[in-house]
């Protein structure tokens, strides 16, 4: 019996913070405080506060369901959204200082794979949450000055109406590419990020946790693993199918896909 043919791999589609580079403890986190402390707001979001926000996406959601749960003393504006929106574009402003100074290094790996597959033609895209100068901070300064134009379509921030764990994100991307889900492979390191490329159709789902996500429910991801490789630092895997070289590399991303829609 005839087995049935998996559709070419095509395309790579990233998630940003927490995928690409650790921004968020020593990037948004610091952002945020700086951005309250401009504000005369005495709110300090410690590791443990934001890793308990980071249930939310969005950074303007995050404030919000700060003030809801935390309830810090505060007499609110007469127009909230629109102190929140201020306040978030403060933030936005530090957040790309800190990019350009100290700067973030990118995760392990992550060059290296960008720069084989555009070598190899393979699409990339990028699907976050995030708002579009966070990412352009990012790429700019961690990975390259012209790293922007890396990626055939950058879908950031409110572009879409829901955040992940909704899926919007991820269909606006691939519909401006013009590209079917099965030709796709999905880059996350968090559970909602997972339930977003699940729901937006993407089988190929590869996840590197970090310190924030460790404990998140990954079941429907294709491979889970600390991080993507290194020559002389392989990758651990946490669950899914094993790396023939230690790392993620082009063979490994086409066994993974064969793998998800096989």
């Amino acid at each position: 019996m005839m087995g049935i043919e998996v559709a070419q791999l095509e395309a790579l589609l990233f998630d940003v913070d927490g995928t690409l580079a650790d921004t968020e403890r020593d990037g948004h986190r610091v952002a945020f405080n700086r951005a309250f402390a401009d504000a005369g707001l005495d709110w300090e979001w410690t590791p443990e506060i934001y890793g308990d926000l980071l249930a939310v996406t969005g950074g303007k959601e995050r404030i919000r369901h700060f003030l809801e749960k935390y309830q810090p003393p505060f007499e609110p504006p007469a127009d909230l959204d629109a102190f929140i929106a201020d306040l978030h574009a403060a933030k936005t402003e530090h957040y790309k200082r800190l990019m350009a100074d100290p700067g973030l290094p990118l995760r392990p790996g992550v060059e290296r794979l960008l720069r084989e597959a555009r070598e190899a033609g393979l699409r990339l895209a990028i699907a976050t949450t995030t708002t579009p100068a966070n990412v352009t901070a990012l790429l700019r300064n961690s990975l390259d000055p012209q790293a922007e134009q890396w990626f055939e379509v950058i879908a950031a921030g409110d572009i879409v109406p829901a955040k992940k764990p909704a899926p919007d994100i991820y269909q606006w991307a691939m519909e401006r590419m013009d590209i079917s889900p099965d030709h796709c492979l999905a880059f996350e390191d968090s559970g909602n990020g997972v339930a977003s490329a699940r729901d937006a159709g993407l089988k190929s789902v590869l996840v590197t946790v970090n310190d924030y996500t460790r404990g998140h429910d990954f079941s429907d991801a294709t491979i889970v693993l600390d991080q993507l490789g290194e020559p002389g630092q392989p990758a651990k895997v946490l669950a899914g199918p094993p790396l023939v070289n230690g790392q993620v590399d082009l063979p490994a991303l086409r066994a993974i896909h064969d793998h998800a829609w096989g």
